[in-house]
Formats: structure tokens, sequence, C-alpha cells
């Protein structure tokens, strides 16, 4: 055992000794009770076996404290005695149990150590897929726009004297458009930097709920002006504890997997106050997720193009994104598919109680 650690184990053993010690002589000046006393030094021993490492400290602080009783505490005082009728058996019983709770508690005290390290491992496991699937849906996302981009400028650049202004137009749209598309893929990356390295969580603040959603469905109205989204939002004020940025920025990203993939202008953006959450309900009426895709699609599993040929636009690295910063706001996120359409909807927990939220503001976009 490392030297630094045998150090600590022996100073804890002699500052708990110490301690019990002195308690035990107030104690027994008041009641004369050698039994209680005893008491005490099982107390210790418990704390030791708590508080060291390993069995040992443990072991030898209950033969300590039999020994503490028997030469302090029992007459003839200050004399190791065990002769006396009865005390052989009290002070075998005290030695049994306090070895057997100092064995107990360090046992109990390495399992919870092994069960920390396994789920410290799981999340590491985690962690890993996670980054692993980010990196591939961040090389396709951005691989395919930007061949895009390449191939248009290079076919307007060779081509421009034979172009109409038709097509002229066509190409500088459709460059526009990949380009539009590799910026929101770079404010997704920048929003995940925001969550502290090797944390868990964001830090967090309460910000408004209403101010929140409407500046994020602005923001979405500025990329797709045609996206048409319904809001409907508690009317009470809500004070949500969020990263507003982050969370514009997966309100965003799952308004535009619905104006892209769902081949309907029809989008309801909802947002319910329940007994300690806030769910968000983002639902489109179109044709809906492959049921094969459902369990991986926060996962990177959405990288593939959609039935309107625009393969950049693939969903997983948005959603990878969403998912790495709402559990990070120790919230949740699933989707479901409808008869028509699919809804996808995340959580994000209210630590506060502040009304039944039944009412709700309607306003369109």
């Amino acid at each position: 055992m490392d030297k630094k650690i045998l150090l600590m184990n022996f100073l804890t053993t002699v500052g708990i000794f110490v301690i019990a010690t002195l308690l035990a002589v107030a104690f027994f000046h008041y009641s004369r009770n050698s039994t209680s006393v005893a008491i005490i030094y099982v107390l210790a021993v418990m704390l030791v076996a708590r508080y060291t490492s390993g069995y040992v400290p443990g072991v030898v602080a209950s033969f300590l404290g039999v020994a503490c009783v028997n030469y302090v505490f029992t007459y003839p005082f200050m004399h190791l005695n065990f002769s006396i009728d009865g005390y052989p058996v009290t002070f075998v019983a005290m030695a049994v149990i306090s070895g057997l709770t100092s064995m107990l508690t360090t046992q109990s005290k390495k399992q919870n150590q092994i069960l920390n390290e396994q789920e410290k491992f799981l999340m590491e496991a985690e962690k890993e897929t996670m980054r692993a699937n980010l990196l591939r849906a961040v090389s396709h996302d951005l691989r395919t726009p930007l061949t895009g981009i390449i191939g248009m400028a290079d076919a307007y650049l060779a081509d421009s004297g034979r172009l109409t202004e038709d097509e002229k137009s066509y190409m500088v749209r459709s460059i526009s458009e990949d380009a539009n598309w590799l910026l929101n893929m770079v404010e997704n990356l920048l929003s995940v930097t925001r969550i502290r390295v090797g944390g868990t969580r964001v830090n967090t603040s309460p910000e408004p709920l209403e101010e929140v959603v409407s500046e994020a469905v602005q923001r979405l109205r500025k990329r797709l002006p045609q996206a048409k989204v319904q809001v409907q939002v508690p009317e009470e004020f809500l004070m949500v504890p969020m990263d507003a940025m982050l969370i514009e920025q997966v309100i965003i990203n799952l308004l535009e997997n619905a104006v892209y993939h769902s081949g309907t202008e029809k989008i309801d953006l909802y947002v319910v106050r329940e007994e300690e959450c806030v769910s968000f309900h983002i639902r489109d009426y179109g044709r809906g997720i492959a049921p094969e895709r459902l369990e991986v699609i926060f996962d990177g599993g959405g990288t593939e193009g959609n039935e309107s040929g625009d393969s950049h636009r693939g969903m997983g690295i948005g959603l990878s994104i969403c998912k790495t910063i709402i559990h990070a706001h120790e919230g949740s996120i699933h989707v479901n598919n409808w008869e028509q359409g699919a809804e996808f909807i995340f959580t994000l927990p209210l630590r506060e109680d502040k009304g039944n939220g039944k009412q709700t503001n309607h306003f369109g976009y």
C-alpha cells in the first residue's frame, strides 16, 4: 500500500480513537457504566472502517477498542484483566462485533467503489460511442454540401458564358443554400463546445420560456422564410433553468428537420407545463420516420439523404447534438411516429413549482 495511504490510515485511526477516548472518559466520569463506554468504541471502529482504506485499520481498531475498555474503564483500572466473572464473554463479543462491523463496512465501501468505477466506465463508453457517431455524422454532413458547392462553382466558372440567367440564378441559390447549411452545422458544433469539457452538465440560469421559443422561431424564419410554424406556449410566465442559446439551437434543429424531411408545410411547436418539467413538442404531418431508424436516430443514425434528394440535409449531426445538449440539461428527448407525421419531444426540469400551466397563448409564424 502507498506510504501516503498508510500515513492517512494511521492518522485517521489515532484521531478517531483520541476523540472516542475523550468522550468515553467524560461519559464514564458521570455514569460509571463501562458497557455504554464500549458502545462509543464500537462507533469509533465503524468510523475508522468508513474513513480508512483496507481491512487492517478497522480490525486493529476493534482490538484497540477492547483493550481500551478493559485497561481504562474496567476495574481494576489501568490494568488488563480478563479474569473477572462475565467480562471475558463481553470482551470477546465486543471484539467479534467490532471486527465484523469493520469488515462489513470496508466490504461495502469497496463494493460502492466498484459500482462507481463501472458506472464511470459505462459513461465513458457512451461518450466514446456518441463521439464516434458524431464524427461519422460530421464527416458525411460536411463532405456532401462542400462537394455540391465546389461542383456548382466549378460548373459556373467553366460554363458561365453558355449559361442562361435562370441557370446561373439556380446555381447561385444552390451554393447559398449549401453554404447556409454548413453555417448551421458549424453553429451546432460551436453549441456543443459550450458544454463543459469532461462534464455532463451545463451552466444554467432561469430564462423566460416564451422569449427563448420566440427567438428560436425568429432565427428559423431568417434561414427558412417559407417555414410556417404554429406555436403554443403556457400563458403563465415561466422561468426555466437552461442555457438559452443551446436550447434555441435544439429547437431550430428540430424545426429544420421537420421542414426538410416531413414533406409538409404544417408544423406545430407547443410547450406543456408539467409537474416537475416543461416538455417541448415539435410535430409535423408528413411522411414520418422509418421504424428501423427510431432507435438510432439520436446517435448519428440519420445521415442518409431524404426522399427529396437533399442528401446534404442528413439528420445525424443535428439530432446527435440535440441529444447531447438535452442530456447535459438533465432532460430527456425522444421521437414518436403518428399515423400522419412524427413528433419530437424533449423535456427540461423546472426544479420549482410555478403554477398549473393549463392556459396557453397561441401565436403563429
